[in-house]
């Protein structure tokens, strides 16, 4: 695949009530990783006001700042990722740098294998064009939920974005159809870890589990069912699903985890929130996907 864009260039001007700081301390403010802000320096490839500046300077409101990125900054600047058909992409927010989908249900999330298309990853390459490098994943979801998914679109924003999830400034916020009467708000703090009897599988306080919280609060009751929504604090394998199943009120259609299979999953990724790479603010952008049209559909639930 031929890449047209060979750098990544990003200019910030600082707002007038910035609280001025060396320019090393803002990079790393900016959540730029010690080893990109070595290489800016050295290549003097960070500009101020129009001119290169030692790290030790300090910069004020008003400043202009251009930080240009190259592939050898990168690990892997182009993902080897195959385009497929970009008739299923459903893209509900996109920058210059991030791009958000309405994962659709049944489309796994990225190839396991070198060769494998069929993918969300897949169709959003298609989407994005061969002028584009990306797409660099960001976020995950089991193969039948649904809902929004993040990627971003240039190699300079994943270390940003990926320390932003790492330290919860990414809100993730799931609906849910679970089985059962569940009801008012409350928080799910199993520690998760593996289930040795199937290695598929997670399970409260498995094997080397890790802490887990999720937050829950009840929207609706239909007969034998109930309607959640679920805020993540932390990102174990299958977390909603182990502590849902483990609190005996299961996902509607979980084949793993719940009663019965026989009807599609039901959960969906609702809300991210998310900071703007390169800021400082604590402002978060939120995008919401829409939520699928057969997801309150009760002639498919088995009660």
């Amino acid at each position: 695949m031929t890449v047209m864009v060979r750098t990544w260039s990003y200019t910030r001007v600082l707002p007038e009530n910035f609280i001025s700081r060396p320019l090393r301390q803002l990079l790393t403010d900016w959540l730029i990783p010690s080893h990109l802000v070595h290489d800016l320096r050295i290549n003097q490839r960070v500009l101020v006001n129009g001119h290169y500046r030692s790290m030790n300077q300090t910069v004020i409101g008003g400043d202009t700042l251009l930080l240009t990125f190259v592939p050898e900054d990168f690990k892997e600047p182009f993902p080897a990722v195959d385009p497929d058909s970009a008739a299923t992409v459903s893209v509900i927010y996109e920058t210059a740098d991030l791009l958000i989908v309405n994962k659709t249900r049944g489309s796994k999330t990225h190839p396991n294998q070198p060769d494998e298309r069929g993918t969300t990853l897949n169709h959003v390459a298609a989407y994005l064009g061969p002028d584009e490098p990306g797409p660099y994943i960001l976020s995950r979801l089991d193969q039948e939920t649904t809902g929004a998914l993040m990627m971003t679109k240039t190699p300079a924003v994943v270390p940003i974005m990926v320390r932003n999830i790492a330290e919860k400034r990414v809100q993730r916020t799931y609906l849910a159809w679970v089985h059962g009467n569940l009801n008012g708000t409350g928080t799910f703090t199993g520690p998760i870890g593996r289930d040795l009897t199937d290695k598929r599988k997670r399970q409260v306080n498995g094997d080397h589990a890790q802490p887990a919280i999720t937050h829950y609060t009840v929207l609706d009751h239909q007969p034998g069912a109930t309607l959640v929504r679920l805020w993540l604090e932390t990102g174990r394998t299958h977390q909603l699903r182990v502590h849902l199943a483990h609190s005996g009120h299961a996902l509607v259609g979980d084949p793993l985890y719940g009663p019965d299979g026989r009807t599609a999953l039901r959960l969906h990724c609702w809300q991210l929130a998310f900071p703007q790479p390169f800021t400082l603010d604590d402002k978060r952008t939120t995008v919401t996907a829409p939520i699928p049209a057969d997801f309150s559909d009760f002639q498919l639930f088995e009660t």
